[in-house]
């Protein structure tokens, strides 16, 4: 494996996008709404930055499958969906790769009834867009590369990693 971006590098980038979303929603209801399981660390991380009431809730959804590196038709578990009526709430996944996870999502939490849906991403994967959407917040461009860690994941492992990094290998493409 090859380290694309050192602890170092995403934490002070993270720190800065509390500063950011903090300055924008002074005096707003906030719910930040992280997509699981891949935003987990960058939740726990940002949430720490941004000083302001809010509330945190999990959303469950997944167009991947096992050791997968194709997307699939998404899957939305409404189990942990939470209530965001009357909110502004903050989508906040881990890497923006397609644009068809988050462009769902951010039609399905505003069906719901949210004041307003922004979304913020920790990596933003050039070259593979394939709907249109602009994140409202993201941490890194990065180059069209299969990555882990920080959250990301391969077969559910490598999600620990303190870093991220390009995985090797043939599911690599």
């Amino acid at each position: 494996m090859k380290i694309l971006l050192s602890e170092a590098q995403i934490l002070d980038r993270v720190r800065a996008l509390g500063r950011q979303i903090e300055a924008d929603y002074q005096g707003k209801p906030l719910t930040i709404v992280a997509v699981l399981t891949g935003s987990l660390i960058l939740l726990a991380d940002l949430i720490r930055q941004i000083q302001l009431p809010l509330r945190v809730a999990l959303l469950q959804a997944s167009s991947y499958k096992g050791a997968t590196t194709t997307a699939s038709d998404l899957v939305i578990n409404d189990a942990f969906a939470p209530d965001v009526a009357g909110r502004d709430v903050l989508l906040l996944d881990d890497i923006l790769d397609t644009g068809h996870t988050l462009s769902t999502l951010v039609r399905h939490v505003s069906e719901r009834g949210a004041l307003s849906v922004r979304t913020a991403v920790l990596l933003r994967k050039i070259g593979r867009q394939e709907v249109h959407l602009e994140p409202d917040y993201w941490g890194f461009e990065i180059p069209d590369a299969f990555v882990v860690g920080y959250g990301l994941d391969y077969d559910d492992d490598y999600r620990h990693l303190p870093y991220v990094a390009v995985l090797d290998g043939p599911h690599a493409s």
